[in-house]
């Protein structure tokens, strides 16, 4: 049984409320003192923020209204639902939502092995100067703009003067026209994806294998295991945790895609492939002046993202215990 002396004694040491709300403000107010310079060079980031991602945030309500530029937010007449009604019943939405899934999931699917199997066979490279020029040849891309990208796409693809195309011809084979196919547009989209974004990509991954302690190797080359087995059971199992973020980061993006590449890339012939949720934002918003309208497609994108993004965190914690929070 309890003592009661001992409870008593307890209680009486037991600091009040009060004072212990004191000491967490006191040790707050300690740690700030003590990261006054760290906080100084935040400061920027966090006004950046409030100013350009939770400033913009109000004007959402314009989802929900009849916007009038000349009314303002507040003036303009509250109608709820009614845009998202319009959107989910109109003939464009299915086809908007197979397309954007469709690009996503593939990009996904293909894209995201990509920058691993890049960081670990640069790993594997003993040859330095070989190494060297494969990352930043790889790397290259991240440079340049999407604008340039989408061009040198085009380029290579022509069917008078690509290189694709002559290769081609020199093999035999008749040219592709491939950038009015409907049939090609997302295999272009994708391996330019992977193109431009894969060397980027892989520095995150070789930066977690360079922090890998080499005794773990030097134990397994004194056990007898081959680089294969060393693969396999130390990078790997010490890259799991990067990877299942990244994967949980690219997963919540997955239907966002950007309307600049589409927009670049598709002709009318692959429209009915190539229109996303972005490029509909695009024309409804920027070209015809529907704002609420397109306020309201983009909410919807934005709040399908979110249930993805936690969807995978959830699905990560449970299968490795590991999640971004």
């Amino acid at each position: 049984m309890p003592n009661p002396n001992t409870e008593k004694v307890l209680t009486l040491n037991k600091p009040p409320r009060g004072s212990r709300f004191s000491t967490s403000l006191s040790s707050t107010w300690n740690h700030i003192k003590r990261d006054r310079q760290l906080l100084v060079l935040f400061l920027p980031c966090l006004v950046f923020y409030i100013i350009f991602r939770y400033g913009p945030l109000f004007g959402l309500t314009i989802a929900f209204k009849d916007y009038n530029v000349f009314e303002g937010i507040f003036g303009s007449k509250w109608v709820g639902f009614k845009h998202f009604a319009n959107f989910f019943s109109s003939s464009d939405f299915l086809l908007l939502f197979k397309n954007t899934l469709a690009l996503g999931f593939l990009t996904l699917l293909f894209g995201f092995p990509i920058p691993i199997l890049l960081a670990i066979s640069l790993n594997e490279l003993r040859v330095k100067w070989l190494k060297k020029s494969i990352q930043t040849l790889t790397y290259l891309p991240a440079f340049l703009s999407i604008v340039i990208i989408c061009s040198m796409v085009m380029d290579f693809l022509s069917p008078s003067t690509g290189l694709i195309n002559k290769l081609m011809v020199a093999l035999g084979f008749e040219k592709i026209y491939f950038m009015i196919m409907p049939e090609w547009f997302r295999t272009i989209y994708v391996a330019s994806d992977i193109w431009a974004t894969a060397g980027y990509d892989a520095i995150i991954y070789l930066a977690a294998v360079a922090g890998i302690s080499p005794t773990l190797y030097e134990a397994a080359k004194v056990d007898g295991c081959s680089r294969w087995k060393s693969l396999w059971n130390i990078t790997l199992p010490s890259l799991m945790p990067t990877i299942l973020i990244m994967f949980i980061l690219k997963t919540g993006k997955m239907l966002q895609i950007g309307y600049e590449k589409v927009l670049l890339l598709y002709t009318p012939t692959t429209y009915e492939v190539a229109d996303v949720f972005s490029t509909y934002v695009y024309r409804k918003g920027l070209v015809e002046s529907n704002y609420s309208y397109a306020a309201a497609v983009g909410m919807f994108e934005a709040l399908i993202a979110m249930i993805m993004l936690l969807s995978a965190n959830f699905i990560s914690k449970k299968a490795g215990g590991k999640g971004l929070w």
